[in-house]
């Protein structure tokens, strides 16, 4: 379900019935929320890269929970799996299968679904530079077209590439010359592209402009799936909606922001990939930094995705550039024993920077983003930290500040870090929390996967959760002069051990940019 809970938040949002940019309804009702997106004309999707990982993993599962919750109707859909590799429509269904028996509330009727949505995929096998392949795959396509007795200029075609960057230009072209809907009518043609959008400014500026002569900006969808996940989405509504919040978000009560990324293993068989881009790049540049513009954007006219976008591009815009002085950079001991990673390798796993925002808001307010691999934790939360109490009366400073944290994964909450009474006969004092935990508040709701609600927005044509050119271009801005002192040896990353913090001098880093660290507290997931 596509809903935080029976008795949870709803945005109230206007509707836009010209199958374009349809906004959402005044509920998050499922019942609503299908009616709503449904277009006349048959749906086709096609999974480029099929056989791959990415596809395997992430887009066929989501597709899958999409179809179960009835959002992709059998009579309407049908999705085609496209790559290199010479397989058979049984072949790939055999090779899918895995990753979706184990999917959410596996049981007969699970399986039941699953025989279903197999039945719904069809594969095509073909190169990704020339046209053979995608002829046949138009051909295929026109003919499920044809199949379902779709009006002309109706149908829909959605192309999901769950491909490397580098042949983004090459498949685009394929599919432009080859595979476009014809359409002139309410039909369409919309292309996901997956990060990372190229590796620097040039590069990525490269990529769109190769893209952007193909398809208009409306049909390009570059996906970050950190935009899709529950507690990202919520922080519009958190912010806006709740009057508590509205005088206290600024740099008159905030002392500094953090927005943490950690995972507690390496690389696992994916060094190659990973010692060409390296954290920043991975994580940084782009999950990170889309969640610093939903923190510190301010309020949009509306919440149609273009204002929103436009108020996320003003952040960005008002980032001053990086002081080397504020950046400290780890790679983990053991790194460089995977074969696929360079014996030289200068990539960090490990990555602490500090961002200023230079407007009315947020002038002296530090942004804090860090993320690394091989942690003694894995989670991704920010962490607002207000200014100490004026007046300490109760001389308890030492036990640290008041923070506002929000754990985007795993065990979702939201949760205040208060000063309390402790209870007993004595006036002391200690920390505590009020807290919102999903898992305890909202029992029995699924909280979707962030593919699932992203490629449904795509087929709604909602790009409010998807990046845009501009704003991919000023991220891009504020990181690659960093990217190529790193890239050129200017910068080394400093060691650190598997199952550590990082390196220490990160720790040190925080301490001057005023975070104050709580001692004595940590915050505990409430179990059911």
């Amino acid at each position: 379900m596509l809903t935080s809970g029976s008795n949870g938040p709803s945005l109230s949002m206007g509707a836009d019935s010209s199958g374009g940019n349809n906004l959402r309804s005044e509920s998050f009702t499922e019942e609503k929320y299908v009616d709503d997106s449904l277009e006349s004309g048959c749906l086709s999707i096609v999974v480029l890269g099929a056989s791959g990982d990415l596809a395997k993993k992430k887009t066929f599962p989501a597709l899958f929970n999409l179809f179960r919750q009835g959002f992709l109707q059998a009579n309407e859909v049908h999705i085609f799996g496209y790559a290199r590799t010479k397989i058979s429509d049984d072949e790939l269904r055999d090779r899918i299968r895995g990753y979706l028996s184990q999917g959410k509330g596996a049981s007969v009727e699970h399986s039941d679904e699953l025989s279903k949505f197999l039945q719904l995929i069809k594969y095509v096998s073909g190169s990704y530079d020339s046209g053979d392949g995608f002829t046949l795959l138009n051909k295929e396509i026109s003919e499920h077209e044809l199949s379902k007795n779709s009006q002309s200029g109706t149908s829909r075609r959605l192309f999901y590439l769950a491909l490397p960057p580098s042949v983004y230009p090459s498949v685009c072209k394929m599919i432009r010359n080859y595979c476009m809907n014809q359409s002139d009518l309410t039909g369409w043609t919309r292309i996901v592209v997956e990060k990372p959008f190229g590796k620097d400014l040039s590069s990525a500026e490269e990529l769109s402009t190769q893209l952007g002569e193909l398809f208009d900006e409306q049909q390009i969808y570059r996906i970050d799936h950190y935009l899709g996940k529950e507690l990202v989405q919520n922080l519009l509504v958190l912010r806006f909606a709740n009057r508590l919040f509205l005088p206290l978000w600024n740099r008159d009560n905030i002392d500094n922001v953090q927005i943490v990324f950690r995972e507690d293993f390496g690389t696992e068989g994916r060094g190659g990939y990973f010692d060409e881009y390296g954290i920043i790049r991975d994580i940084i540049q782009n999950h990170l930094m889309q969640v610093l513009c939903l923190v510190a954007m301010e309020k949009p006219v509306s919440l149609k995705p273009e204002h929103i976008r436009d108020e996320k591009v003003k952040v960005l815009q008002s980032v001053l550039p990086i002081s080397l002085e504020e950046v400290v950079l780890g790679q983990y001991e053991g790194y460089k024993d995977d074969p696929t990673v360079s014996n030289n390798s200068n990539t960090p796993t490990f990555a602490t920077v500090v961002l200023h925002i230079h407007n009315e808001r947020w002038e002296g307010v530090p942004f804090i983003l860090k993320a690394g691999k091989a942690l003694n934790s894995r989670k991704a939360e920010i962490r607002v930290q207000f200014k100490d109490v004026p007046g300490d009366i109760f001389k308890c400073k030492k036990q640290g500040r008041n923070e506002f944290v929000i754990r985007l994964q795993p065990s979702e909450a939201m949760y205040m870090k208060l000063t309390v009474k402790k209870p007993g006969l004595e006036m002391s004092t200690i920390q505590s929390e009020l807290d919102l935990s999903y898992a305890q508040r909202y029992q029995g709701v699924t909280i979707p996967e962030a593919y699932e609600r992203l490629i449904l927005d795509t087929i709604r044509g909602d790009q409010q959760h998807f990046v845009r050119r501009d704003e991919l271009k000023a991220a891009w801005e504020i990181f690659t002069p960093l990217l190529h002192k790193i890239d050129n040896g200017e910068l080394k990353p400093l060691p650190y051990k598997p199952g550590s913090r990082g390196p220490g001098q990160a720790d040190e880093l925080l301490e001057r940019a005023g975070y104050v660290q709580t001692h004595g507290y940590i915050w505990i997931p409430p179990t059911l």
